[in-house]
């Protein structure tokens, strides 16, 4: 398995840091997990085509884990791949329909592209045909629990805490070639994801706050320290850590101090902070 970072940012809008994005690859599947403003075009950054994603997870439906989904399917389709195949909590089929169904937001652009002569040449020209169908991703609404099986690969989901009621929110975690790979989404520290990523050789984890930071209770309740993230890990024999989400004034050289001190002070193997387009080997 090949990890790249795609996104490491959360929902402000920042130079260094796409929202969040993460890409997954084993054998010929390549595996999206969230796909947050910037997070496409880091994807191309990195040598990609929006036609070569595979399979897309969202995690949860906050903004920052889904702007760039509309722009990922459309891209997709103008290069003529097959439908994506997503999978997400609800309202993701909603979401979908309002971009690309025939009352959508996106439907004047699609009524230009496939039903207008010089649209439907270049379209013919780069060896397509006509009729030009619209965009249909091929969505499945997922609840936590949820497990999938790939082609050498298993994926299976647990809730986390982040913004319940207002829809579900998970973790997943890969299993594959002898590896476990897990991905926390934005979650606090709970029982369910100790349990997913208990001896995962490697687990990406959000982290919104430091433990120097002055916060709200609200949010620090649900937003865990990285010395938080590393007891966790510890905990659940993880192999390796990395965490990300970071914002802005935690990418101060205080902050990035602060987090390594807390890496090291509660973890044992080897730990960092991800930077957009590292890539991991697991």
């Amino acid at each position: 398995m090949k990890l790249t970072i795609l996104g490491s940012g959360s929902p402000e809008a920042y130079a260094r840091r796409a929202s969040t994005g993460y890409l997954l690859e084993i054998g010929q599947d390549k595996i999206l997990f969230d796909c947050g403003g910037g997070v496409f075009d880091n994807l191309v950054r990195s040598g990609r085509l929006p036609s070569d994603i595979t399979h897309l997870f969202f995690t949860h439906l906050h903004t920052d884990h889904m702007m760039d989904y509309g722009r990922l399917v459309h891209a997709a389709w103008d290069e003529g791949a097959p439908p994506l195949k997503v999978w997400g909590p609800k309202p993701i089929a909603r979401q979908t329909e309002l971009l690309f169904g025939k009352d959508g937001v996106l439907s004047p652009d699609l009524i230009a592209r496939t039903e207008l002569a010089p649209s439907q040449q270049v379209w013919v020209a780069r060896g397509g045909t006509l009729p030009r169908p619209w965009p249909a991703p091929e969505v499945t609404e997922i609840t936590p629990g949820f497990s999938y099986q790939g082609d050498g690969w298993v994926l299976n989901s647990c809730e986390v805490p982040h913004a319940q009621p207002a829809f579900d929110c998970m973790a997943f975690s890969v299993e594959a070639e002898g590896k476990k790979f897990v991905y926390s989404g934005d979650a606090g520290i709970c029982q369910s994801l100790s349990t997913l990523q208990q001896d995962a050789d490697l687990l990406i984890h959000w982290c919104y706050r430091l433990s120097i930071d002055d916060i709200h209770p609200a949010i620090a309740q649900f937003s865990p320290t990285p010395a938080d993230i590393a007891r966790a890990a510890q905990d659940a024999d993880v192999k390796r850590l990395l965490i990300s989400h970071f914002r802005i004034h935690m990418d101060s050289e205080e902050g990035h101090a602060s987090a390594k001190a807390d890496l090291a002070q509660n973890f044992d193997g080897p730990a960092e902070i991800v930077e957009d387009l590292n890539v991991y080997d697991i």
